[in-house]
């Protein structure tokens, strides 16, 4: 592994885009290797990093709505066969397939390196995007702990951020959303492509079912956090036909979700390997429609992408739901105080 050829230039900036570009993230010796017997982590190791950087700066071509993010974790247990991420793994020599599946980079210093950053005269308060590249609620958040120690470095220096997930594990941190929502914007959505139980489990073999992932959903709603969810990918061939989205659209708006928005799958280098050798295993007879869906590169055609938004977005208004704007985090709002009943008397507070 090239830990020492990681820097800071190999895809996003560091040090919130004041790092040098010859400086490598982390170095070699700074490596802890790892592995755990437990079954829910058979087969999978993890390198324990100090990282130099945390937030990081996205790529001026990149078509994405934000421009800094932070992830603790690179490579991703979810295994989500068409994962656009897994080209990253390939800038420290691991595989972009199963390699990037069981190959975890853990970033343990994550916590405490993003609250110097943030308390940086350098840092001017800006957005902050989380899960954008590999889900920061995957398996091995239960074990590291990484996120309840991010939230509240954002939370203690108001710095407005967002999270998508397909994790279930974003639950446990609801007190710390929760209050960073009280000084902040905070913006929620959760994953969910399609609602087919026999397409998740072999697409998507490590994640939460999409079923949990709508419970999530209704659970933040419950408590308060409107939550969107992003439709994606939406699959060709196995998960648009009108019917598919028709319950994948119904199954969010009755989770509560606050806004729904498609995204058609995409096909990036390393994701496009993986992908079409689990449908040539899978799904043979869709190999060579797929060649010429993506003839032109890693995303459908145009007609096809504004075709699947019409359809998706027609459906939110028949539910009751909308599209989510881009780049726009939603805030929390906390729950209104009940009326104290007039013949009581008020105690007087200073906070």
């Amino acid at each position: 592994m090239r830990w020492e050829n990681l820097t800071v230039d190999s895809g996003a900036t560091g040090d919130a885009g004041h790092g040098r570009a010859d400086a490598a993230l982390f170095g070699a010796d700074a490596v802890t290797t790892r592995t755990f017997g437990t079954p829910e982590f058979r087969g999978i190791t993890f390198h324990e990093i100090r990282a130099r950087s945390i937030i990081n700066r996205v790529p001026g071509a990149s078509r994405m709505p934000f421009e800094w993010t932070v992830n603790p974790y690179r490579g991703c247990t979810h295994a989500c066969v068409y994962c656009f991420a897994r080209k990253t793994h390939s800038y420290l020599d691991l595989d972009t397939g199963i390699g990037f599946d069981t190959q975890i980079v853990v970033k343990v210093n994550a916590p405490d390196l993003l609250r110097r950053q943030l308390a940086s005269r350098r840092w001017r308060g800006e957005h902050i995007a989380m899960g954008t590249n590999v889900d920061c609620y995957q398996r091995a958040e239960g074990r590291y702990r990484l996120m309840p120690g991010i939230l509240a470095a954002l939370r203690d220096h108001a710095n407005p951020f967002s999270i998508l997930t397909k994790g279930t594990l974003i639950l446990r941190d609801l007190d710390l959303l929760k209050q960073a929502a009280e000084v902040t914007d905070v913006g929620i959505s959760v994953s969910v492509g399609f609602t087919d139980t026999e397409l998740w489990r072999t697409v998507e073999p490590g994640t939460p079912s999409p079923e949990r992932r709508l419970d999530v959903v209704r659970t933040l709603g419950e408590h308060g956090i409107g939550c969107g969810v992003l439709m994606a990918p939406v699959i060709p061939f196995l998960s648009d036909d009108p019917a598919q989205l028709r319950a994948t659209v119904r199954a969010i708006a009755a989770a509560g979700a606050t806004s729904v928005t498609p995204l058609t799958l995409h096909l990036r280098p390393g994701a496009r390997e993986w992908f079409m050798s689990w449908l040539g295993q899978h799904h043979p007879h869709l190999v060579r429609r797929y060649e010429r869906l993506y003839a032109e590169g890693a995303y459908a055609p145009k007609w096809y992408q504004r075709r699947i938004t019409r359809q998706v977005h027609d459906l939110a208004r028949e539910y009751g739901i909308g599209p989510t704007r881009a780049g726009m985090p939603r805030r929390i709002r906390p729950p209104e105080p009940a009326p104290r009943a007039l013949s009581e008397p008020t105690q007087l507070t200073l906070i």
